[in-house]
């Protein structure tokens, strides 16, 4: 009879090799596990297809693999061929073989099962009798397993050269418990990533509409206050601020639902950009192509619509800025993602003069909404060679931190609210870098909310009701803010050449689309000046005659490109007093309000 301690110690001696027969049938057997650890990663298919090969090669019928949770002293059965199955049963680490195992740490035998301290196999089994080995499954120095075999009538008994090769199936099944819990954490890192980008991206759009309802709500109590202090009527105003905050949980509960914004019509994608090609062919004498390689496949909602504004944003470019002859669109289906690339014949430009690009290029926009999903742009242009715009998206967004990012806060200020909606809702749509903090209908409201929110642009209504002038009130607070004038009649001549002569960042028609919303937001918050639709050119503003100095001349042509003064400064290489000095000469020569009424003539 062969005891535990006598068995430890002859494991310890110089061991046999197997014969050459054993030994090629054992590595055969070893080399198939291996492919299949490679391929699969569910736990218990492997550990059974380990067992069940050991079991074989001893020539034996029964066994099991048991794994050790040191920390709460236990082993579970993970696998077990035996008829009176005990898989999933959770047993003390002071009972049974694989307890046996754990306390020696190294191979065990005996040469019956009857030997094993409290055992669980009922006297009345044939395996009660029957000769058991048992090795640990090892991670690093950490043990996490064992592997049992009962003998049988072909194999009765087990001697060290059956512990050797028991451990090496013991090896595999550490690898495949390894493999499997890696792939598991990697899995439940992926869910996690998953998880959290959604709840970024919920927690990002329920903030923006419950933001901007509470701000509302503010801004009306606050007009309740005004007219409560001059002895007024507040009661409408009260029911208002009481619908306002009734809108308000319900688009904050559709946000969280994920009934957001509108998702794009069904259409393919090419089908999509070809229209947009048209849109170029109408709009100017450019001829357009399309190419799709690769694939279809299916894009994720959020990744389509940035590559479908990148597209807009890239063809807007071309057509108003490039001076092209041709522009040609490929779409290609990667094995990882999707790419779009614009390239046009036009007069290009230099990528490391930054302010000598055109105005509107809008190409921090073009990048930040390719990372908004995880994706990037790379930009390649030639003076006189034209431009190319490569954009490479993923089909699944990737996790987003446009959260962490500073966003340009947008105030809405418009007498109509269905044009507020509109407004609001073409920003959420197209522009990932800018948040609408608060919409308003009056002057009154509008100066409170930019005193209270410090916004980075003010979009408003060339009309909008109240006194004084919008743009003076503002001016009051913050003289600094630009503000971007909505010309809902542009046969108001007056209201207009009025607005630009009080130095308004920007002009957009009523019907503005969301790409040219989004460049003018960008354009003034940057310092430039975009004016859209030859909103002024109908006014007959056309310059006097110029006795410009050659310094001037050069002001002049950078104030038509939109640029600031100090980037006009940095570009000349004078300083920015100096620029205000030739700034104002330009104007009062060229008899012109404001910059914006200067770049509108060349519009």
């Amino acid at each position: 009879m062969i005891g535990v301690s006598m068995v430890a110690d002859n494991v310890q001696r110089s061991i046999p090799l197997p014969d050459s027969r054993r030994d090629r049938t054992s590595l055969d057997t070893l080399t198939e596990l291996a492919n299949d650890l490679a391929g699969e990663f569910r736990l218990r298919p492997l550990l059974e297809r380990i067992l069940v090969s050991a079991v074989e090669l001893l020539d034996c019928t029964s066994g099991s693999i048991c794994l050790i949770d040191q920390a709460a002293h236990t082993y579970r059965k993970e696998i077990d061929l035996d008829e009176g199955c005990q898989t999933g049963l959770v047993f003390s680490l002071d009972e049974g073989m694989t307890g046996c195992v754990a306390r020696q740490a190294r191979p065990v035998i005996f040469d019956r099962y009857a030997e094993v301290p409290h055992g669980h196999i009922d006297p009345a089994e044939s395996r009660y009798g029957r000769a058991v080995i048992g090795v640990p499954i090892r991670r690093r120095n950490d043990l996490i397993g064992a592997v049992i075999v009962f003998a049988s009538m072909s194999h009765p008994v087990f001697d060290a050269e059956d512990a050797q090769l028991l451990q090496r199936f013991a090896t595999h099944a550490a690898i495949a418990i390894t493999n499997s819990r890696l792939h598991a954490e990697a899995a439940e890192r992926e869910q996690q990533a998953a998880v959290s980008a959604e709840r970024e991206r919920s927690m990002l759009e329920i903030h923006d509409t419950i933001g901007r309802g509470l701000v509302s709500v503010m801004l009306t109590l606050r007009s309740a206050q005004h007219a409560a202090a001059d002895g007024g009527d507040i009661t409408a105003t009260l029911l208002r601020a009481q619908r306002m905050i009734q809108s308000t949980l319900d688009e904050g509960r559709q946000a969280a639902l994920g009934l957001g914004p509108t998702k794009l019509d069904g259409r393919p994608l090419d089908e999509v950009i070809e229209l947009e090609l048209a849109w170029v062919r109408a709009t100017s004498a450019v001829t357009t192509g399309l190419r799709v390689f690769g694939d279809r496949r299916e894009i994720a909602h959020d990744v389509r619509v940035q590559l479908i504004r990148i597209v807009q944003e890239s063809l807007t470019n071309v057509a108003q800025h490039a001076a092209a002859t041709s522009v040609r669109v490929g779409l290609v289906y990667g094995t990882d993602g999707v790419s779009v690339i614009v390239e046009d014949d036009g007069r290009g430009f230099d990528l490391t003069a930054q302010d000598a690009r055109p105005r509107g290029m809008g190409l921090a926009g073009l990048v930040q909404r390719a990372a908004q999903v995880g994706g990037r742009v790379q930009i390649d242009s030639t003076p006189g060679w034209g431009t190319r715009i490569r954009s490479d998206l993923p089909y699944e967004p990737q996790l987003s931190r446009l959260a962490d990012r500073a966003r340009l806060r947008v105030i809405v200020a418009h007498d109509q609210p269905a044009m507020r909606a509109g407004l609001v809702k073409l920003l959420d749509t197209s522009e990932p870098g800018v948040q609408v903090v608060a919409e308003t209908a009056d002057v009154t409201a509008a100066v409170d909310a930019a005193a209270l929110l410090h916004p980075d642009v003010v979009i408003a209504s060339l009309r909008l009701p109240g006194e004084p002038g919008l743009l003076a009130a503002l001016r009051e607070i913050d003289p600094e803010v630009p503000v971007i004038g909505l010309v809902d009649d542009p046969a108001a001549e007056a209201e207009v050449r009025a607005w630009a002569a009080d130095g308004v960042r920007g002009l957009v028609p009523r019907d503005v689309d969301a790409t040219s919303l989004g460049r003018a937001v960008l354009a003034a918050a940057r310092g430039e000046v975009l004016v859209f639709g030859g909103l002024l050119e109908q006014l007959s503003l056309t310059p006097v005659g110029s006795t410009l100095t050659q310094r001037e001349s050069e002001v002049r042509t950078l104030l038509e490109h939109g640029l600031a003064d100090k980037q006009i400064a940095t570009r000349l290489g004078i300083a920015v007093k100096t620029v205000e000095k030739h700034v104002g000469a330009v104007l009062r020569k060229e008899n012109a309000h404001s910059r914006t009424e200067l770049v509108a003539r060349q519009s």
